[in-house]
C-alpha cells in the first residue's frame, strides 16, 4: 500500500509540473490576458524568493501568473536565485575541504616539530660482559660498577667469552629468577673482532631507582644468565 501511494504521488507531481510548464508556455506566448497593472520590481523579487510576506490572495500574484512580461522577469529572477544558491553551496563545500586540509597539515607539522621531552631521549649505553662470569640460574655472575639510567636506553652488550652467536632475549628483572620483568628486547649477535655483541632498546623510564638484574637468554639452549645492575 505504501509503495503504491508513493508511485501515485510521484505521478501527480509530474502531472502538476507538466500543467505548470504548459501554463508558462501559454503566458510567455502571449495567449493569456492579465488583470490590473504590472507590480513593481520589488514585488516580483519577493515572489521569486517565495517570501512569506506575500498573501496568496494578493491580486498581483494573479497578474504575474498571467502577464508575459512579469512571468519572464519572475523566471529570470528564480534562475538567478538558484544559481546563487548553487554557488554558495559550492563555495561552502570548497571552504570546508580547505579548512580540513589546513587542519591536517597544521596538526602534522605540530607533531613533527614537537620538542622531545627528557623522557623521550634515547640514551646509548654499553655493558661489557666479556670478562664476567656466566653462571646459570639463581646465582648471578660477577659484574662490577654497571648501572643504567631510568630512561629509554639503546643497550649494547658485549657477550661473555665463548658465547654462541644467534638470537638473544635481553631482560631487566627484579630478581635472578626472572620475576618482575621491567623491560625486555631481542637482538641478533654481531661479530666485532673476536667478540659477539647484541644491541636492543629497553624502556626503563618507569623503573624506580635500585638494584635489578640483567639477563641474557640464547634462542637455542634457553638458559638465562643473570648479572646484577643498578638503575639510577
Amino acid at each position: 500500500m505504501r509503495l503504491s501511494w508513493r508511485r501515485s504521488s510521484r505521478a501527480e507531481d509530474r502531472f502538476e509540473s507538466w500543467i505548470t510548464q504548459q501554463h508558462q508556455r501559454r503566458v510567455l506566448a502571449g495567449e493569456t490576458t492579465p488583470s490590473g497593472p504590472c507590480p513593481d520590481e520589488g514585488f516580483v523579487r519577493d515572489l521569486a524568493r517565495k517570501s512569506k510576506s506575500i498573501a496568496l490572495s494578493d491580486p498581483r500574484i494573479d497578474h504575474t501568473a498571467n502577464c508575459r512580461k512579469c512571468m519572464s522577469r519572475l523566471l529570470e529572477l528564480r534562475g538567478e536565485n538558484q544559481s546563487r544558491r548553487q554557488r554558495i553551496a559550492f563555495i561552502t563545500a570548497i571552504t570546508a575541504c580547505a579548512l580540513i586540509a589546513v587542519s591536517v597539515v597544521v596538526a602534522r607539522y605540530a607533531l613533527e616539530k614537537r620538542p622531545s621531552s627528557a623522557n623521550e631521549t634515547v640514551v646509548a649505553q654499553t655493558v661489557n660482559l666479556w670478562d664476567a662470569g656466566t653462571v646459570r640460574g639463581e646465582q648471578p655472575g660477577q659484574l662490577e660498577s654497571v648501572s643504567l639510567p631510568a630512561a629509554s636506553v639503546r643497550l649494547t652488550i658485549i657477550l661473555p667469552r665463548h658465547s654462541e652467536p644467534g638470537l638473544y632475549l635481553v631482560a631487566i628483572t627484579r630478581d635472578q629468577n626472572g620475576n618482575g620483568v621491567v623491560a625486555e628486547g631481542t637482538s641478533t649477535t654481531v661479530a666485532n673482532g673476536g667478540q659477539q655483541e647484541i644491541t636492543t632498546g629497553l624502556d626503563l623510564r618507569k623503573a624506580a631507582a635500585g638494584p635489578y638484574f640483567l639477563s641474557t637468554t640464547h634462542e637455542q639452549d634457553q638458559a638465562a644468565y643473570y648479572y646484577p645492575l643498578q638503575i639510577r
